[in-house]
């Protein structure tokens, strides 16, 4: 695996962290999961998870 790889897929983990943070979500939790599925869990978070109120 290239460095450039392994870089741009930890910084979309913890901009899914700080994503995850402004909807009132555990950015903990999102950049675990946005390292196992990477790009799929932006997506997840962006369609599907609501703002928790």
């Amino acid at each position: 695996m290239s460095t450039g790889y392994v870089v741009g897929w930890g910084t979309l983990a913890l901009i899914n962290a700080g994503l995850a943070q402004a909807k009132g979500h555990s950015g903990l939790v999102w950049f675990v999961i946005s390292l196992l599925l990477g790009p799929l869990a932006t997506l997840l978070l962006v369609a599907l998870v609501r703002r928790k109120v």
